[in-house]
Formats: C-alpha cells, structure tokens, sequence
C-alpha cells in the first residue's frame, strides 16, 4: 500500500542510495531516552507485518503484554494515519505474523534467541524475514555477541533492526559521524539512523547507508505523538 509507505519511518530509503535494509542485514536506531526508540521501530515492524512479513519482536526490557500493547496502541495511530477506522485485514496480519519474545532480567543472549527461534520454526513453522531487538544495552553489549547477531541474520536471511540508548551527557563521535554508543561497532551495521529532537521538530536523520556516500539534509520530520512521518 502506497499510503503506508507515505507515513511510515521506512520512508527514510525512498532518500537512500538503497531501497531497503535487505535479507541478513543489520540496522540500529540510536535516541535518548523517552524520545520515541520503541515506537518508531515499532512503526517499522507494523509496515513489515502490512507488507506481509513475519516478524519477531525481541524486548529484553519488557514483558509480552506491554509489547503487546504497544503494538495495539501504535497501531490505531498507524490507522488514523492512514484515514481508517478500523481494517480487520491488516489486524488480522498484525496478530499472526508477528511473534513476541521476552528475556527479562539480563537473560538475553545468543544461545537463548537461538533456541527460541528454532521452537517457533519445529512448533509452529514460523521462520522470521524480519526481526527487532528492543533494548539491547549498548553500553555494555560485546563485539562478540553483534557478530554473533549478524551472522544469525544472514542465516535466516533477515532484517534486523536494533534500539540504543544515547546519553545527553555522552557526545563522542567517531571520524565517520556516528554516535555513541554506536561509535566503535558501526563497521556491524549496514544502515545506521538516530532519532533526535531539534528546534524545528523530531527528526529521523539517515546516518550510514550501507556504503553510500549520506547527504547531511538526509532526514525525515516524524509527529511527535505517532512517530509517523508528517504529511
């Protein structure tokens, strides 16, 4: 759907070199806190799911009800957007293409995901083409475990898009313009946004594209109640 794409956050690659993240690639979405991360990407996972792709949502921050209900929220929004009451289609493909998993408590690691994912394909036959990983920390996460990611990526020949957290007060940039926390693992990470306030509104501004050269205008202005691209 044309007017899907017209709001959503994905918009970012109709101004790419690049159309889309593509299958076992990795992209990072980098916000301080309480700007908007996890509804921006939930924004993201939504039109992947009206596309008709199946999605796992990763949260080790969170239980499934309030992911859950994120999504429920986020999706009415996603609908007045678009000027619809209510569709009972693309409900329907919200509540059985996406699978919620949880790990609470510093729980998350790469066996862990390994496992879960391999339950859902023998249980269930559901095999991700997309995948979000909510609330990694990325002050903390090793190299290793990135590597790992990726690598689980291009076996499941998946998206995987990932949240980090920025800090005011933390404002190192590397000699290729990413941020911290991102600043010493950006080489894992084929695009690379961050979603930040300035005086003209909330911005979602493109900072790697694979290996194309980024224009420094190369940014979207988002309403900062939906997280959807103002029209």
């Amino acid at each position: 759907m044309d007017r899907l794409r017209k709001v959503s956050p994905l918009r970012i690659f109709d101004i790419c070199s690049s159309e889309a993240l593509g299958p076992g690639n990795m992209a990072v979405l980098i916000a301080r806190a309480g700007v908007g991360k996890t509804a921006c990407l939930i924004n993201i996972a939504l039109e992947k799911i009206f596309q008709g792709e199946m999605l796992v949502h990763v949260s080790v921050e969170e239980t499934p009800e309030k992911v859950r209900s994120y999504y429920n929220v986020i999706f009415h929004d996603f609908l007045k957007a678009l000027g619809l009451d209510d569709d009972l289609e693309l409900r329907l493909k919200m509540d059985r293409n996406k699978m919620i998993l949880s790990y609470l408590n510093n729980s998350f690691d790469l066996n862990r995901l390994r496992s879960s994912l391999a339950n859902l394909s023998r249980k269930t036959a559901f095999t991700p083409n997309t995948m979000v990983i909510d609330g990694l920390d990325f002050e903390s996460v090793e190299k290793d475990l990135l590597l790992g990611l990726k690598e689980l990526a291009k076996e499941l020949e998946a998206e995987v898009w990932f949240s980090a957290l920025s800090h005011r007060h933390r404002t190192e940039v590397n000699e290729r313009g990413i941020p911290y926390p991102c600043h010493k693992v950006d080489e894992l990470f084929d695009v690379i946004l961050q979603l930040k306030p300035e005086p003209t509104g909330l911005y979602l501004r493109l900072l790697k594209d694979h290996d194309h050269p980024v224009a420094e205008d190369a940014k979207l202005k988002l309403d900062s109640a939906t997280f959807l691209v103002e029209c």
